[in-house]
């Protein structure tokens, strides 16, 4: 019986050793002081963002969490403040998180656009687009735009809106549905703007008859327009001084302007038919290593390439551009647009509506539950997909990428095992 009793009090020792509390600093970076007061949660985003537990800053923004059970995988530490959540992921053995927080306002000063990118296909019936906007906030101080329009931005006449996401600074895309205004096709965002950069995807389609010619509204400037097209299509510009051809992109006809203006005439018109493999990102990302760091091939079989000491018309923009190109020429893998919608012959956007937060950006409003075991893997294969654009960008240091990589290839390890086991029960 003591024996029983000493096993008993060894069992529960190792549970509350796994039970470890999560310690750290909230500091608002509007203000580079201490964040007193605030609301914190711990959530479980493989629960359908369950809450843990909760507590509050103190007034010097320290705070303690103390979760009841060990931790079956990431967790995520939740920040409000101003109505903004902000998030830092929190891996199985860790005991700190420090998260930084901002000052929001209807008005900021500093937002911009970054580059707009249109990916379309087209079947004999209709064209599909994935249209990507991304919007930088550099605020001095930094702070958070939260309005009810943080972004507008406009769908060509006749276009169906099929689904929209919003992905914050650093984080993982969420489904988002934009309000529609009065004017027809036109819709905002209510999602915030942190400071750094925020992308907002949607989709939609429109009736073709085999060949269009689009007019894209643009309500704000960006550095970069960017028109992504099957090779299977032509393309014509209205002023072909605006477009510059990106070269090393495989199975595709990626051309960029520079001078997106909301007064520049950005008119194009495209013909036939065709669809975007969904490798093409990664045919597009070693494409570009290829570009920075040797020439074309200028041999048989090479093309004509660039004269060998010509400089690159869009050496400065080609990374940010290429970062952008691996998002969305995936096949829009985080897009949430239903696949009954998708007619045959185009590849659908990948659906998961149960979406993993990495990082420091999660959903400001409800997640979704995972419905399903398969639905987490899909979800987990996402997330290393993105974890690997970062790498490739460079938004991500060595160091987290392996520490996150390594957390979740054995989060996945440990769906795979679980389906397996469901499957064969």
């Amino acid at each position: 019986m003591r024996t029983n009793r000493i096993l008993l009090a060894i069992f529960f020792l190792s549970l509350s050793a796994f039970a470890q509390n999560i310690t750290g600093t909230v500091t608002n970076g509007s203000t580079s002081k201490p964040a007193s007061g605030l609301d914190i949660a711990l959530v479980d985003p493989m629960q359908g963002m369950a809450e843990v537990t909760t507590t509050k800053t103190s007034s010097d923004g320290t705070f303690t969490l103390k979760p009841n059970g060990p931790a079956q995988g990431p967790r995520l530490v939740r920040v409000t403040k101003d109505g903004v959540n902000y998030f830092k992921m929190v891996t199985p053995g860790s005991t700190s998180a420090n998260v930084q927080v901002y000052d929001a306002s209807k008005s900021v000063s500093g937002i911009s656009g970054t580059a707009n990118v249109m990916r379309i296909q087209a079947d004999g019936n209709s064209l599909h687009v994935l249209e990507l906007f991304a919007i930088k906030n550099d605020s001095n101080p930094p702070r958070t735009l939260q309005s009810d329009n943080t972004f507008e931005f406009v769908i060509p006449d006749g276009a169906k809106l099929e689904g929209a996401d919003a992905q914050g600074p650093g984080g993982q895309p969420i489904s988002v549905t934009p309000t529609p205004l009065k004017a027809k096709g036109h819709y905002a965002y209510s999602y915030p703007l942190k400071p750094g950069e925020t992308r907002f995807q949607l989709g939609y389609t429109l009736p073709y008859t085999g060949s269009a010619t689009i007019t894209p509204k643009l309500l704000t400037d960006f550095e970069h327009f960017v028109v992504v097209l099957p090779a299977t299509m032509k393309w014509e510009s209205k002023n072909s001084d605006l477009f510059r051809p990106m070269q090393d992109q495989p199975g595709t006809t990626v051309q960029v302007s520079s001078a997106a203006k909301t007064s520049t005439d950005l008119s194009f018109s495209i013909s036939g038919t065709g669809t975007i493999a969904d490798d093409q990102s990664q045919e597009a990302q070693g494409g570009g290593q290829a570009a920075a760091g040797t020439q074309a091939n200028n041999g048989p079989g090479g093309g004509l390439g660039a004269p060998i000491d010509a400089p690159d018309a869009l050496e400065k923009y080609r990374w940010p551009i290429l970062g952008m190109l691996g998002v969305i020429l995936c096949g829009g893998a985080y897009l949430a647009v239903s696949r009954r919608q998708q007619p045959a012959g185009i590849p659908p956007a990948t659906v998961t509506h149960a979406k993993v937060v990495r990082a420091d950006e999660a959903p400001t409003g409800e997640v979704p539950a995972v419905k399903s075991r398969s639905a987490l893997m899909d979800v987990m294969k996402e997330e290393l997909f993105q974890l690997e654009i970062d790498r490739q960008t460079g938004a991500i240091s060595e160091a987290d990428y392996n520490k996150n990589r390594a957390t979740l290839e054995q989060t996945l390890a440990m769906a795979v095992a679980r389906n397996n086991r469901s499957t064969n029960a």
